[in-house]
C-alpha cells in the first residue's frame, strides 16, 4: 500500500466557527491549532497547508482556570536596553481581546513559515459579529 501525500493546490480548505464565550482558554486553542494543521484530515501531510479557516467569535469572553488570569503573564521584549514589557491576562484581554488567543494559537503550531501561514487562517473577533458569512462556516464545538 502506498503512502499519499497531499500536494498543496490540491487541498479542499473548509471553513468553521467557534463560539469561544465561556470556554476555557488551552481547550479552545489546542483544538484550533488540530484544525489549522489539518491534523482532523485522514490526508493531513506535516509540511503542506492542509488545514481549514478558522473563525473565532466572542473572543473577550474566553475563561482561564485558576489564578491565571492574576499570575499568568505574557511578555514581549522591545530590542531596547530594558525592554522587557509583561502583562497580566487580564490587562492584556482589557487592552487587546483577541491577543491571548492568538498568541496562545501561535504557540502551539509550527515555528517556521509553515506556522505563520497557519496562523494566518484562524480570524479571532472579540465580539459576536464576524464578516465570514459568505463562506458558511461549520459550527465546531469544542
Amino acid at each position: 500500500m502506498k503512502t499519499i501525500f497531499e500536494k498543496g493546490n490540491d487541498v479542499k480548505h473548509d471553513w468553521y466557527i467557534i463560539d469561544a464565550s465561556g470556554k476555557t482558554l488551552g481547550r479552545v486553542a489546542s483544538a484550533v491549532a488540530a484544525v489549522l494543521r489539518g491534523k482532523n484530515k485522514p490526508t493531513f501531510t506535516p509540511n503542506v497547508l492542509c488545514g481549514d479557516y478558522v473563525v473565532i467569535v466572542n473572543a473577550d469572553k474566553i475563561q482561564v482556570s485558576g489564578n491565571k488570569s492574576d499570575d499568568m503573564l505574557y511578555r514581549h521584549y522591545t530590542g531596547f536596553v530594558r525592554g522587557l514589557r509583561s502583562y497580566s491576562f487580564n490587562e492584556l484581554i482589557a487592552k487587546n481581546p483577541t491577543e491571548p488567543l492568538r498568541r496562545t494559537i501561535a504557540g502551539m503550531l509550527p515555528h517556521g513559515r509553515l506556522g505563520r501561514r497557519m496562523i494566518d487562517n484562524v480570524k479571532i473577533y472579540a465580539g459576536s459579529e464576524h464578516p465570514h458569512a459568505a463562506q458558511n462556516p461549520k459550527s465546531l464545538e469544542v
